[in-house]
């Protein structure tokens, strides 16, 4: 009697009828896998995908804000604003700036409350209301879009006038909905008129809660900041905050440039592959637990299969068939379970990627090699589940088969 053996197109064969013959097991058995490699697809195309949205919206913000802080150095008792006046003017004259701003929020007490006139809905200005000085600068590096009215400019700056720009949240809580009355406000016993409501802003979005007086007229009123320091907000062309950063100090002091700590903004690079690094190690966690979820069902129901096989692989044996040909048997059953359940989930997890970019209006971002690796991993997993099963079932005899 000659060697028994299986040709790799019998145990193709094979393979295929174990699955077919229970259909609805398989279809559960493989949803595992399914799961699991979708979700490794998708969180990888989705973490590509995100990254890139940051890193341009990155490129067209951050990378063009510097942020200029006022220390005051050694002499800080003394010299509660270091900023010059014409601090604006100091800094616009330095290539590749757009506009730039010196700010500070202003230090009110309870007996100076933010309310509106002529009714007055007052509120405590620490509690909601804050009141920021700003120079014209900063609005125009805030880059405001105008609900109504405009901001206030050099002129009011210089003449030292009582005028306000509402965030659009302030002036709601405020009551005050357009500027045809020409309204006003009350700072304590200060009048104000509203000369403008900031619908949004791409920078420093506090602005929209705030009521943002001239910097020049809060100095007069409320005198230089006592409890906070003064900042400076600069916005610049794109590649020019490094550089721009590096000249500010000295810029705004050449006599002191220690008074300043200028502030330019991180790597943009650094910050993409943070943001995509944490993502991708949270998700793929859970990619991951679905995997094994998958690997665990597979084997299951293999070594399930192999139990109520028992007749069917004793009676292999009995007409020559060897232990490595029933291994191979559940390998294979298992191993296309997996792949089966790979290139689902390879499908499902693409379209996912597709489906939530189309709905965000972004540009999908799947490497090739995770699309080519993924049917890979399913087989792996299938593979890998089925290596007990499989051993179990060429470890039984005729014998034992008949006994069962």
């Amino acid at each position: 009697m000659g060697r028994s053996r299986l040709a790799p197109g019998d145990l193709l064969i094979e393979a295929v009828a174990g699955i077919l013959q229970r259909p609805a097991r398989s279809v559960l058995t493989a949803l595992g896998t399914v799961l699991g490699v979708g979700a490794f697809i998708a969180v990888l195309g989705l973490t590509g995908t995100a990254a890139s949205q940051i890193d341009t919206r990155f490129n067209k913000l951050t990378a063009t804000e510097v942020s200029v802080e006022d220390t005051g150095g050694k002499d800080a008792a003394r010299v509660p604003l270091a900023f010059p006046r014409n601090a604006d003017a100091r800094i616009d004259r330095l290539n590749g700036v757009t506009a730039a701003g010196v700010y500070w929020r202003v230090r009110l007490g309870r007996q100076d409350p933010v309310r509106s006139a002529p009714l007055g809905i007052s509120n405590g200005a620490d509690a909601q209301t804050q009141v920021i000085a700003a120079s014209p600068g900063v609005l125009a590096a805030a880059n405001p879009r105008f609900a109504q009215g405009r901001s206030f400019d050099a002129f009011h700056e210089a003449r030292r006038q009582q005028v306000a720009v509402l965030g659009k949240a302030t002036a709601a809580r405020l009551g005050i909905t357009t500027l045809r009355t020409q309204p006003a406000i009350f700072i304590g016993d200060v009048p104000f008129s509203v000369i403008g409501i900031v619908d949004d802003v791409q920078r420093k979005p506090e602005l929209l809660m705030s009521v943002v007086v001239p910097r020049a007229t809060a100095e007069l009123i409320w005198g230089p900041p006592t409890d906070t320091r003064a900042q400076m907000l600069i916005s610049t062309e794109l590649g020019a905050a490094p550089q721009v950063a590096h000249e500010a100090a000295v810029a705004l002091r050449p006599e002191h440039p220690e008074y300043f700590n200028a502030v330019p903004p991180p790597d943009p690079k650094t910050l993409r592959t943070a943001v995509s690094g944490d993502l991708s190690q949270l998700f793929l966690v859970l990619a991951a637990v679905c995997l094994v979820i998958g690997a665990v069902g597979i084997a299951n129901t293999t070594l399930v299969a192999v139990m109520e096989r028992t007749g069917e692989i004793g009676l292999r044996r009995a007409l020559g068939a060897r232990g490595r040909h029933i291994t191979l048997q559940f390998l294979a059953e298992s191993a296309a379970l997996g792949l089966i359940g790979g290139l689902v989930g390879t499908s499902a997890g693409t379209a996912t990627v597709v489906s939530v970019s189309a709905f965000r209006q972004w540009t999908p971002v799947v490497d090739p090699t995770t699309l080519a690796a993924a049917p890979a991993l399913g087989l792996a997993t299938g593979l890998l589940a089925g290596l007990y099963p499989a051993w179990r079932a060429s470890r039984i005899t005729p014998a034992e088969a008949l006994r069962r």
